[in-house]
């Protein structure tokens, strides 16, 4: 009887459900389309060329950092927008120091800079870090991990922190790191740390462009008389044995007089300054303050002497010659007579119908004769 109610009364016109569920409104998209657009309109925004030295002379660190996509950038359009950005930027640049840093691999060049460029920073100078970063010649991929290895540095307001990749050429990420100095020193930067990827020819490249060059070797390990070379012997102004603490501080001090006895052996330097050797650690800041005080020395020497600025005029003149160099080159491979026919060449020189000096002659008179007749 119940159940019979119970079906009666469900039947009944004015019965509703509690379990109806209505209809509702049309519910909005989660992804704000006026935003969307807003903001694809705002990335593809070009800045004119004026907007962008106005932003650098302010010191706004976001055109800066855009400044130097451009200059690092491979495409024509973008290369014309940097060389007009940096033309204008330039009579801004020249008022900063100029310090290359290299070492072995493994002999903390990161820990380093992030220690000293704090100091730095501390003494009310403002800093700007650009480190060459090595890529994969397989991948042309590269880690640009300087910021992660750099962390208190990298938070603070005084410092920029620029890793570039070398992408395979060194000769040309020197130029486009060289151009980068002009646009940091625009912006503001009183101090250019330039760390170089510490293997072969990067050395040299960087050497090029700074005013004062600071190697760091690693005691400890075997290369005390390896690093002993000529070549970047010569070229540093000081030498900084890293990690001197703990059970390695003595042999900090038994390599240290080791390059004290080398550089003896050299002749003496233009500049008129003697290179120093000194021990530090940048665990615990040990030694930091004393490379520093020297490296201001130094610069207060070269500019009474007038090297300082003789050398930033050679240096001129070199990238000069060095830009004419990579513009001819760039133009020979990519003239395209040249691309046509040295797939060709390259076969007879591989198969011995051709030496390769004959090749590269025939080719260059070729490109010669072309350039001649256009």
């Amino acid at each position: 009887m119940r159940k019979f109610l119970l079906l009666a009364f469900m039947e009944h016109e004015q019965f509703k459900s509690a379990l109806t569920v209505n209809q509702g409104i049309e519910q909005p998209s989660s992804v704000n389309d006026d935003s969307v657009r807003n903001f694809i309109r705002n990335t593809k925004k070009k800045l004119a060329v004026q907007e962008f030295v106005d932003g650098i002379l302010s010191g706004n660190r976001t055109i800066l950092s855009q400044a130097i996509t451009m200059v690092e950038s491979s495409l024509p359009g973008h290369h014309k927008i940097a060389q007009e950005i940096i033309e204008k930027c330039l009579p801004f640049s020249g008022k900063s120091i100029r310090i290359g840093i290299t070492g072995v691999p493994g002999v903390g060049k990161s820990t380093f800079i992030e220690c000293i460029g704090v100091y730095v920073t501390s003494l009310g100078k403002k800093l700007a870090v650009l480190a060459i970063d090595p890529s994969s010649e397989r991948s042309k991929g590269s880690i640009l991990g300087d910021k992660t290895r750099m962390e208190q540095l990298s938070v603070d307001p005084n410092a920029f922190i620029r890793p570039s990749p070398t992408s395979g050429s060194l000769g040309g990420v020197a130029r486009k790191t060289r151009e980068t100095i002009v646009l940091c020193e625009a912006a503001g930067f009183d101090t250019i740390f330039i760390e170089t990827v510490g293997v072969g020819q990067s050395e040299t490249a960087v050497h090029s462009m700074v005013d004062f060059f600071l190697l760091l070797m690693l005691a400890g390990a075997g290369d005390e008389l390896q690093g002993i070379k000529r070549g970047i012997m010569e070229m540093a102004d000081t030498i900084a044995i890293t990690k001197s603490d703990g059970n390695n501080f003595h042999k900090a001090e038994i390599a240290a007089v080791q390059y004290r006895t080398a550089l003896h052996l050299f002749p003496k330097s233009a500049s008129e300054w003697i290179p120093q050797v000194l021990m530090c650690s940048a665990i615990n800041g040990f030694g930091i303050d004393k490379i520093w005080e020297k490296l201001s020395e130094y610069v207060q020497l070269t500019q009474q002497n007038t090297y300082f600025q003789q050398r930033r005029q050679e240096q001129a003149k070199y990238w000069m010659y060095e830009t004419i160099n990579e513009a001819l080159n760039d133009h020979f491979y990519h003239h395209l007579q040249i691309e046509q026919l040295l797939p060709a060449y390259e076969e007879m020189v591989l198969n011995n119908q051709l030496s390769s000096f004959v090749a590269a002659k025939k080719l260059l008179s070729k490109y010669f004769n072309h350039s001649k007749q256009a």
